[in-house]
């Protein structure tokens, strides 16, 4: 249940966010190390919302892979010892 609460919540933010960010048709300039780039503030905005939440997740998810690991490892140790 918490699950579906935490996944409610975050597609609403999610929505709230290009909402917002296409209200606003201005030009904005995206300077690359080798390019120049000119999108609009809701391309913008949907860009970096959606790379913040990819990253969020795979930040998640390596810090949830790591935990299992650890504990997998510990319980193999404890049995052998």
């Amino acid at each position: 249940m918490r699950l579906y609460f935490t996944s409610f919540l975050i597609f609403c933010l999610l929505i709230i966010a290009f909402i917002f960010g296409s209200q606003n048709e201005q030009l904005l300039t995206l300077n690359y190390l080798v390019a120049r780039t000119e999108i609009t503030v809701a391309a913008a905005v949907s860009l970096f919302t959606g790379l913040g939440f990819i990253l969020g997740l795979l930040v998640t998810l390596l810090w949830r892979l790591i935990r299992k690991s650890k504990k997998v490892l510990a319980n193999k140790n404890s049995v052998e010892g």
